[in-house]
């Protein structure tokens, strides 16, 4: 399962790499950040609400998005970006599993207070 996510998570951080660049083109940046806003907010094609089709659009469009935010790089930005994002990972193997963990200790955290203001 990890090795099938390693690609995707290889051109994210590239792409966030790029996106840092002062090479990369502004429609490109946008287009970066247009898929960051959608993945975060609330206002989707499908309600995250609705089971297994509300999480299915953001795994259909967020990708599209960040894939032609990459085709609108400059060859040079994107092998730059792609060479720095190896690395990283070359020398932080283990940031994908504790990004994770963050994230589910985060959720949980926001969980527990909503949780918590709601029965007092």
């Amino acid at each position: 399962m990890i090795s099938r996510l390693r690609p995707f998570w290889r051109d994210a951080l590239a792409l966030l790499f790029a996106v840092g660049d002062r090479r990369t083109p502004g429609r490109a940046r946008l287009a970066a950040l247009f898929a960051l806003v959608y993945a975060v907010s609330p206002v989707d094609l499908l309600p995250d609400l609705t089971p297994l089709l509300g999480l299915g659009d953001d795994l259909v469009v967020v990708p599209t998005i960040l894939a032609l935010a990459a085709r609108g790089l400059p060859a040079p930005v994107l092998a730059d970006a792609r060479r720095r994002s190896v690395d990283l990972q070359r020398r932080l193997p283990w940031l994908l599993p504790l990004l994770g963990v963050g994230l589910l200790v985060g959720v949980g955290l926001v969980g527990w207070a909503l949780v918590r203001a709601l029965n007092s």
